[in-house]
C-alpha cells in the first residue's frame, strides 16, 4: 500500500493524512466542497498529498477512508472502491444526521450500512471513538507501556490484519471486536467511547458495553 485516499476531509480526515504522510504514505484527500477548499492543508502536508474529489480519491487510494457525516454515507463512490479496504470512522448523531430507525432501534451498525452501499469492498470500523486531536498527540513506538488502544471491527480477516497493521505503525494498540456486528461496542454513549484506554481497559469496555 503506498496510496490512502479520504473522502472527507474534517477533523478526523485531516489528521490521519498528517499521520499517513508522517509514516511515508501519500495521500489524496477529497470533501464535497471541492479541491480548491482544501489548498492550505495540502500545502501543509506536503509533496506526499494532493487535492481530488471523491471520486479520485476512491479510485486512486490503495486503502480508502471514509470519514463524513453518516447522513452522506450513500454518496461515496462504489464501483471505484470494488474489492478495496474501507475504513469507517462514521458515528451516529441524529441531531446531524435525522433520524435511522434501523439504528435507532439498534437492529444494525453504522459500518453495516456502509458495507450494505459497498458489497464489494472491505469495510473496516476504525477510529472513531478517539478525539481528532489526539491522533496526533498520543500515539507511541510499540512496546510502549501503556499504550493506548483503539478498537476495530470487520468481517474480512485480512483487512482487518491491514487496518490493525496501520493502527500499530500510527502508534496505537489494535484491539479486534469482531465483526462488523459487534461495532456498536465503540459507538457513542459506550464506555471506550472518547477517553484514553489501554489495551486491557479498552477490552473491558467493549465488553461491558450494553445496547
Amino acid at each position: 500500500m503506498q496510496t490512502i485516499g479520504l473522502i472527507g476531509a474534517g477533523h478526523i480526515g485531516s489528521q490521519l493524512a498528517r499521520l499517513a504522510v508522517q509514516h511515508g504514505y501519500n495521500v489524496v484527500i477529497s470533501n464535497s466542497r471541492g479541491p480548491d477548499t482544501l489548498k492550505d492543508l495540502v500545502a501543509e502536508l506536503g509533496p506526499k498529498a494532493r487535492a481530488g474529489t471523491p471520486l479520485e480519491a476512491a479510485t486512486q487510494g490503495d486503502m480508502v477512508v471514509v470519514t463524513v457525516p453518516l447522513k452522506n454515507y450513500k454518496s461515496v463512490p462504489v464501483a471505484p472502491l470494488a474489492g478495496k479496504i474501507v475504513i469507517d470512522t462514521n458515528n451516529y448523531y441524529p441531531e446531524r444526521d435525522g433520524h435511522f430507525p434501523e439504528l435507532d432501534n439498534e437492529s444494525t451498525t453504522t459500518s453495516e450500512l456502509l458495507q450494505a452501499h459497498l458489497p464489494s469492498s472491505k469495510v473496516v470500523k476504525a477510529f472513531n471513538h478517539i478525539y481528532a486531536a489526539a491522533l496526533t498527540t498520543d500515539g507511541q513506538p510499540a512496546g510502549t507501556p501503556n499504550r493506548r488502544a483503539l478498537a476495530i471491527a470487520g468481517n474480512d480477516a485480512k483487512a482487518k490484519a491491514a487496518v490493525a497493521h496501520l493502527i500499530d505503525e500510527f502508534g496505537f494498540d489494535p484491539i479486534d471486536m469482531g465483526p462488523l456486528s459487534e461495532s456498536w461496542r465503540i459507538q457513542r454513549d459506550t464506555p471506550g467511547y472518547g477517553p484514553r484506554r489501554t489495551a486491557q481497559e479498552l477490552r473491558r469496555d467493549l465488553a461491558a458495553a450494553t445496547r
